[in-house]
């Protein structure tokens, strides 16, 4: 379902986005190409002079809430991959490359290039540098806590890619079979 917010605003979604139909965007949203939203996936720019911005190739899975809060924005950069069940809330920044893992929570932050946020962590008001590695669980809320985590990995790298490439071919294959 595609909605405009209160001040008349509607998404601006690119011809090869694929959208499911049970998924709901709202307001001042910018997706970009190859971007695929899975079912009941909400995203929402609807408070006053919010925005949300999906750059090209990235991937919202079921059951994922992206919101900006008035006067903020979500910006999620070209081949990130926001996993089943996450919350992304702005004010945001996800770099190039990452991956938001199973129900997690990032909130007023700054996340870097190559991160791997994963199952069930919570990060707010911190700034990640590039190619880290929040583990399952953690909580990561004060700047003190990311000098303590790792270095992201060859193997998450790559299932952080592979990831984002299915969902690339998911977005092409379902377009294709929308259009029939």
């Amino acid at each position: 379902m595609i909605l405009k917010n209160p001040a008349g605003e509607f998404p601006r979604i690119s011809e090869s986005a694929y959208v499911c139909e049970s998924a709901v965007i709202t307001g001042n949203v910018i997706i970009g190409e190859n971007v695929f939203i899975a079912p009941h996936s909400s995203i929402r720019a609807d408070e006053p002079d919010s925005k949300v911005i999906i750059k090209n190739n990235c991937n919202i899975q079921d059951n994922v809430t992206v919101h900006s809060l008035a006067n903020t924005t979500a910006i999620i950069d070209d081949f990130t991959s926001l996993a089943h069940g996450c919350i992304v809330h702005g004010p945001i920044k996800i770099g190039k490359n990452c991956f938001i893992g199973f129900n997690s929570v990032v909130y007023a932050s700054s996340i870097g290039d190559r991160c791997f946020i994963s199952h069930r962590a919570l990060v707010k008001d911190v700034r990640i540098p590039d190619n880290r590695v929040v583990e399952d669980g953690w909580i990561i809320n004060r700047q003190d806590y990311v000098n303590k985590l790792e270095k992201i990995t060859d193997e998450l790298i790559e299932f952080a890619n592979n990831v984002a490439h299915t969902n690339i071919m998911l977005t092409k294959y379902y377009s294709k079979i929308r259009d029939v």
